[in-house]
């Protein structure tokens, strides 16, 4: 339904979005997760036909975004980050307009209309000026006017940014329904968003994927993480040093003899050298144990790390 190949965007000097590739199935839910500025919104403008791309290619229900713009629009339902909503309308001539816009024929227009009230909820207020809305409503009638067309695909910019925890389950409640009857690419850089929500993650950083996977298996893969703490006698700045040498050690930090041994995901079992790198380096080893790195501390190990593979 989407595939992204080589998708590269330059603003001046600056690459926001480094030689992206990744398709997304029919009728899949998948989390497009990174820290603010990695280029999560600047590659859903492209998706979109919203921002031209530097380079590569992305097609969307078959059509090329670049060069058959109108059909990939009529294919997909958008939701910026900020809800493109005119405040002074009434919630159900504001979803006549959209739908207009979107070209649903004139027979159609109401039960279109009807079918986005009805699926986002907003029937008991489609007589109600947006502006006097709470935030959580108005973000429904973003969403309504993204479905109203009945789109093949949803692109959704952080959609429950700024709203309480109750206004975001309901929307992640909502976007969870829209599974199968509807492909959907929903951006965040909170990672309960996503995995409440999709089926699949790609983690984006400084504008490169650096992860993705289903959610399952990136929890499993994420979590072979591990922190080791090193007690020993007599630490030193060697010794320290050749416990970075260490082959998947990511980062050694100390404390008086208290010495914390970030582990890269996926190394499986380097204990032992660890041990043989403390002992030749003559520190003394009192005490070796090992905790579990929880998904959030990988997540950010993926996200902040200098130089991405």
């Amino acid at each position: 339904m989407i595939d992204v190949s080589g998708l590269t965007k330059f603003y001046g000097p600056r690459t926001a979005v480094n030689d992206l590739s990744f398709t997304v199935n029919s009728g899949e839910v998948v989390g497009f997760l990174g820290p603010n500025g990695a280029g999560k919104s600047t590659t859903m403008k492209i998706l979109t036909g919203f921002m031209p791309a530097s380079a590569g290619t992305v097609k969307v229900n078959g059509f090329d975004v670049f060069e058959s713009p109108l059909e990939v629009k009529r294919s997909v339902g958008y939701l910026p980050e900020n809800p493109p909503v005119y405040l002074e309308m009434v919630v159900e001539e504001y979803l006549k307009f959209a739908a207009r816009i979107h070209d649903v024929p004139k027979a159609k227009l109401k039960s279109a209309v009807d079918s986005a009230l009805q699926r986002t909820g907003l029937t008991q207020v489609k007589n109600r000026i947006i502006g006097n809305l709470s935030k959580g409503f108005r973000q429904r009638v973003g969403l309504a006017q993204a479905l109203v067309h009945d789109p093949k695909v949803l692109i959704l910019d952080e959609p429950t940014v700024g709203l309480d925890p109750v206004q975001i389950i309901e929307i992640r409640e909502l976007i969870k329904s829209l599974a199968g009857q509807h492909t959907v690419i929903l951006s965040s850089h909170i990672l309960p968003e996503v995995t409440a929500t999709c089926q699949r993650i790609i983690v984006i950083n400084k504008g490169r994927i650096v992860a993705q996977d289903t959610i399952e298996r990136l929890t499993t893969r994420m979590r072979q993480g591990l922190l080791y703490t090193l007690n020993v006698k007599n630490p030193s700045e060697n010794g320290i040093t050749a416990l970075k040498s260490v082959g998947g050690v990511k980062a050694v930090t100390a404390e008086g003899g208290t010495l914390s041994i970030e582990i890269l995901p996926e190394q499986g079992e380097i204990r032992d050298r660890i041990i043989e790198a403390a002992v030749a380096s003559r520190m003394g080893v009192l005490e070796f144990t090992s905790e579990k790195l929880s998904l959030e501390d990988v997540f950010l190990q993926l996200t902040t790390q200098e130089n991405n593979t």
